[in-house]
C-alpha cells in the first residue's frame, strides 16, 4: 500500500487535532462552579449545648445565632424568628419611638423659633398686645353694630305699635325678625371674642412662662413637647373670625 496523498494526509491531521481539542475542552466545561458558602451558623439552646449548622438552626430560632466564616471570625448575626404578636409589638414599639423622636425634633424647632421671634420680654408683650388689640378692634366692631341695629329697631317699634292687638303687616314683621336675628348674632359674637381674649391671654401666659426658662439657659426641647396651645402656626393667634353682620 501506498503513502497517503498530500490533500487525504492534511484531513487527517485536521480531524486528529479537532479530536484532540475537544478532548480537552469538554471536561472543562463540564466542571461544577464552585459553592459560595452562606457561614456557619452557631447558637447555645435552651439546654446550654452549642450547636452548629450551615443553615439558621429551628432549635435557636427564638434567638439571636451568629453566623461566622469559614476561619471562625464573625460575619454577621442572624435575629430571632419573630411570631406574628412578637411582630406587631416590635412594630409598635417602633412607631411610639419614631413619634418620640418627632415629637422632641418639633419641640426643639419650635423653641428655637420661639427665641428667634422673642429674644427678650419686651418682644413677647409686644406681640400679646399686637394679638389682643385685633380681637378688641373685632369687639369694637360688634358693640357698632349692635348700636346701629338699636337705631334702625326704633322706628320699627314705633311703627308696630300701630298694629297693637291685630297682626304686623308681613314686610314690618320680616323687618322686626331681621333686625331680632342680627342682635342676637352680634350678641354671639361678642361672647366668643370676650372668650377669645382670655384664651389668648392664657397662651401667651404659657409661652412666657416657657420662654422665661429658655432665656435662662434650658435648651431647645430640654422642655418637653410643645404644647397644642402654644403652636402659633396652628393655633390662629390674634385672627378671631369676623362678627356676622
Amino acid at each position: 500500500m501506498g503513502g497517503l496523498s498530500p490533500r487525504l494526509a492534511t484531513c487527517s491531521g485536521l480531524g486528529l487535532g479537532l479530536s484532540l481539542l475537544l478532548l480537552t475542552w469538554v471536561p472543562v466545561q463540564a466542571q461544577p462552579a464552585p459553592a459560595t458558602s452562606t457561614g456557619i451558623y452557631t447558637c447555645i439552646d435552651d439546654n446550654g449545648r452549642r450547636l452548629t449548622a450551615d443553615r439558621p438552626i429551628a432549635a435557636c430560632r427564638d434567638r439571636e445565632q451568629r453566623i461566622l466564616n469559614n476561619d471562625g471570625s464573625m460575619r454577621a448575626v442572624h435575629p430571632p424568628t419573630l411570631t406574628a404578636d412578637e411582630r406587631s409589638e416590635k412594630e409598635a414599639r417602633e412607631r411610639r419611638a419614631a413619634e418620640q423622636r418627632a415629637a422632641q425634633a418639633d419641640a426643639v424647632r419650635r423653641d428655637r423659633n420661639l427665641l428667634t421671634r422673642f429674644p427678650a420680654e419686651a418682644a413677647h408683650r409686644r406681640a400679646r398686645e399686637a394679638a389682643l388689640d385685633l380681637v378688641r378692634l373685632a369687639i369694637r366692631a360688634s358693640d357698632q353694630r349692635l348700636r346701629e341695629l338699636a337705631l334702625e329697631r326704633k322706628p320699627l317699634l314705633e311703627e308696630a305699635e300701630f298694629f297693637v292687638g291685630r297682626a304686623m303687616p308681613p314686610r314690618l314683621r320680616a323687618q322686626v325678625d331681621a333686625n331680632d336675628a342680627s342682635v342676637e348674632a352680634q350678641r354671639a359674637a361678642v361672647l366668643t371674642q370676650r372668650a377669645e381674649l382670655e384664651r389668648v391671654n392664657r397662651l401667651y401666659d404659657a409661652e412666657l412662662e416657657r420662654l422665661r426658662r429658655l432665656w435662662a439657659g434650658a435648651a431647645p426641647g430640654s422642655l418637653g413637647p410643645l404644647p397644642t396651645a402654644l403652636q402659633h402656626e396652628t393655633a390662629g393667634v390674634g385672627s378671631p373670625t369676623a362678627a356676622p353682620r
